[in-house]
């Protein structure tokens, strides 16, 4: 049996995050607009939110477009650290960064495969 790639399950993993964050966004339950409206965000943000995380997946999930889609999911979690940082909310702070990581790991996975690749 060969090595384990995480090269190609860590995409999967942070793709179907954002599909599951993207669509939580669009479908918002009271406590997410709560959090929305505490922030200071307009009514309608979360969609804009949604939307771009479930754009965020699927450039991630499609191998051509993928350091793109991880770029942008960057920085959707970094903005979510800002935001939650920005009102005090520091342990909130915990669950995008971990995130974040992930990304930037996946990031570095679909980098190195791809260097590998054109040698």
């Amino acid at each position: 049996m060969g090595k384990f790639k995480w090269s190609l399950i860590l995409p999967w993993i942070v793709g179907i995050f954002f599909v599951a964050g993207g669509l939580g966004n669009i479908f918002a339950s009271n406590t997410i607009l709560d959090d929305y409206q505490r922030w200071g965000y307009p009514g309608w943000f979360h969609y804009v939110t949604g939307i771009v995380e479930l754009a965020a997946a699927a450039l991630i999930l499609l191998r051509p477009t993928r350091l793109l889609g991880l770029a942008l999911a960057a920085t959707i979690m970094l903005s979510a650290i800002a935001t939650v940082l920005g009102h005090g909310e520091y342990s909130h702070a915990i669950a995008p960064a971990t995130v974040l990581g992930l990304v930037l790991l996946t990031g570095w996975t679909t980098w190195r495969t791809g260097l590998a690749a054109s040698r």
